[in-house]
């Protein structure tokens, strides 16, 4: 571990002096949002077959259009000192089986659609001239086609034409209303139109281009392949021989907002017969299929218990030819992410949250045992190749780059986004720390010394809590909850990871279910109570907490029942009152497995830890952020807590965005937020005049 850290520290040393001449005269500054959203985002590495190019995506800020466009990079790993190269306007690169042309997603007209350009440069082609908008593609192994995500209706059986003139007249009517007969209707931040997410088969002639009727492929599934909101092109692949597409889907009814019972189905890509379920007899989650090198075995991630979205994902391993199953990793106490394998078929790799990191993994396919590749620092996507393994990887203060992983835990870096902006930024240094939590148990969490830290000073603090509630603080560099925003304003950050957070083992990240005012608070407390005897740097008296999600539900929690060590409260998209936030959520087997069962059926379970019960005993001002796209947590609940410290005197602002959903994503509203809570928090801790 120390070779990592001393090589990340040489790492972080040569992106300071690579831009020195350009960067001399200039002063260095605390970092602060408006560096965080002009920050290049790197992601999505992509090997060609042969492993020696690597594509990728960044994304880059126009601050004039309040946006961030994509564009896709080639790197030539082949050649010493090479640079990336800018191919095109776009995301999603995606080699062909040649390494000739690599296929991508750009906009054409009103659609998205699938393009391809040679790595070298020249001109783009378009591939597909579809009526409606690709969502996302894999390219066959053979190279001769492409399996595409579309949203159509599926009374159309298929055809485009029929659901591109159902959307048009839609599009048409004069009347807005619109008739729902079952859940959902809607989701994370979309009113639902009656669309499905559907697997196509397009075939590539000669010239590259799609030709021919597109082939459906999820016949008969009445659900979304690849999963809303957040599905990709990770749910589905091709068989190595090209004649089979494995996917994973939800076919629910109407019991779809309170089911998580996934299953991974295979279809000929011919599409002359409708798909076969494989894990029928698994009524809980399975994702994420991967198919070995040989083509006989389906590796799969795997739940076991129906109606819990953070139970462990393991490792199953499917015998294609008996029909057998196996858990590949049942000892290792983690879950696991996304699969990827390695060329002789015997490693498996993932990634997965581990104490206060978010590691890559390498799972022997044969035994099961799980070795930790990489070490602090967050990665957060990867590619295989022969004789490569490359990583997006960040942390605290490194944005994501990529890197190839020379040996373990010892990264060289491939690319240096971002190194001039870097060279003027100064950061707060973070340091993990552990103290016994609630029953004695071991709970880990971080400070963040502020910037411009000088022995002997106490410092305000933002202590920070974080969502999910089955989540984790990470070393990474988050492009909304980073934690060098508030370090960078002169404050010491506190962050815990309670009971219930992710990356300590199944029992651990179970224990916060049906108990959310309970273990989390008392390791919020104690944690607390750890940092200011451990750091005495940290002014106790002049503290803020901030949180958002579950965070948020916390701060209201706190505001009742643990207000006494507060200056003022920050709550983003938080719970206010956990009985009508069932009813207006759109998944509800979060609330009913977090509360044991629908609210009708276990009101007390709902009401137990309810903040709404603790209105008569705020008095901290609090600053209340929600968004009206949030359908996750919708936003009346934010207006109920503003409504309450209203009524009851105590200084308080809301700020509401129209345009945004859980998150705030947009450049401009990013800066508004962080000026908004910064100047919240400055206001009621900074020292009164001539103190």
């Amino acid at each position: 571990m120390k070779r990592a850290f001393m090589y990340l520290g040489l790492l972080a040393m040569s992106m300071v002096s690579t831009s020195a001449a350009a960067t001399a005269g200039e002063e260095r500054h605390p970092f602060n949002v408006r560096d965080l959203v002009r920050m290049d985002r790197v992601s999505d590495p992509q090997l060609s077959a042969d492993g020696q190019q690597l594509a990728f995506s960044v994304s880059s800020v126009d601050l004039a259009a309040n946006k961030r466009v994509s564009a896709i990079y080639v790197l030539d790993l082949q050649r010493q000192g090479a640079r990336p190269q800018r191919l095109v306007e776009g995301n999603s690169p995606r080699w062909s089986a040649d390494g000739r042309y690599l296929f991508y997603l750009a906009r054409a007209d009103q659609h998205t659609q699938v393009f391809r350009v040679a790595p070298q440069g020249g001109q783009a082609e378009q591939v597909s001239a579809l009526p409606m908008a690709v969502e996302n593609f894999r390219v066959s192994p053979d190279g001769h086609h492409l399996a595409v995500a579309l949203k159509v209706f599926l009374e159309c059986k298929g055809d485009l034409a029929c659901s591109r003139k159902q959307l048009d007249e839609q599009g048409q009517r004069q009347a807005s209303g619109r008739v729902y007969s079952k859940l959902f209707v809607r989701h994370w931040d979309t009113w639902l139109d009656g669309r499905r997410s559907q697997l196509f088969l397009l075939t590539l002639g000669a010239d590259g281009k799609a030709h021919g009727k597109p082939v459906l492929l999820t016949r008969g599934i009445a659900g979304d392949v690849p999963s809303n909101p957040f599905g990709d092109d990770s749910e589905y692949v091709f068989s190595p021989d090209g004649k089979t597409l494995y996917f994973d889907a939800r076919i629910a009814g109407r019991t779809e907002p309170w089911s998580t019972n996934f299953d991974i189905y295979s279809v000929p890509v011919d599409g002359r017969s409708t798909p076969r379920n494989l894990t029928a007899a698994n009524p809980a989650w399975d994702a994420n299929p991967l198919v070995s090198p040989d083509g006989r075995t389906l590796y799969y991630l795997a739940m076991k218990r129906p109606g819990f979205e953070s139970d462990r994902f393991g490792i199953m391993a499917l015998d294609l030819a008996s029909g057998k199953h196996r858990e590949v990793d049942p000892k290792w106490d983690r879950s696991a992410g996304a699969l990827a394998i390695s060329a002789d078929g015997r490693i498996l790799y993932t990634s997965s949250d581990d104490q206060g990191q978010h590691a890559l993994f390498a799972i022997d396919v044969d035994s099961g045992t799980a070795q930790k590749l990489t070490g602090a620092g967050s990665v957060k996507g990867f590619a295989v190749g022969a004789k490569r393994l490359i990583v997006a990887w960040q942390d605290f203060t490194h944005p994501t780059n990529l890197y190839a992983l020379e040996a373990e835990q010892i990264l060289r870096p491939l690319t240096r986004f971002n190194a001039k902006r870097l060279a003027k930024i100064e950061f707060g240094q973070a340091e993990f720390f552990e103290f016994k939590g609630w029953n004695g148990e071991p709970v880990q969490g971080y400070v963040m010394k502020p910037v411009g830290y000088r022995a002997g000073h106490k410092y305000p603090v933002a202590f920070l809590i974080h969502g999910g509630p089955q989540g984790s603080w990470t070393s990474d560099f988050h492009n909304r909850w980073n934690p060098e925003t508030y370090a960078g304003q002169g404050f010491a950050v506190v962050a815990i990871n309670f009971h219930g957070s992710t990356g300590y083992g199944q029992a651990f990240t179970d224990s916060i279910s049906g108990d959310w005012g309970g273990k989390p608070l008392e390791d919020l407390k104690l944690g607390w109570s750890a940092a200011l005897q451990r750091y005495p740097f940290l002014d106790g008296k002049r503290a803020c907490a901030l949180g958002a999600s579950y965070g948020g539900y916390m701060v209201y929690w706190l505001a009742g029942v643990w207000n006494q060590p507060w200056r003022c409260l920050v709550d983003h998209d938080g719970v206010f009152d956990t009985r009508m936030m069932y009813y207006a959520t759109e998944e509800l087997w979060f609330e009913e497995w977090e509360n044991r069962g629908p609210e009708y059926q276990h009101p007390r379970n709902y009401e137990k830890f309810n903040p709404i019960r603790h209105v008569k005993d705020w008095r901290v001002p609090m600053l209340v952020i929600h968004s009206a796209l949030d359908f996750r947590i919708p936003d009346t609940q934010g207006l109920g807590a503003f409504t309450a410290l209203q009524r009851r005197g105590i200084p308080s602002e809301f700020l509401h965005f129209p345009d945004e959903n859980h998150w705030v994503n947009k450049p401009a509203n990013s800066i508004l937020w962080h000026d908004t809570v910064n100047d919240w928090i400055k206001r009621w801790t900074l020292p009164e005049p001539g103190k």
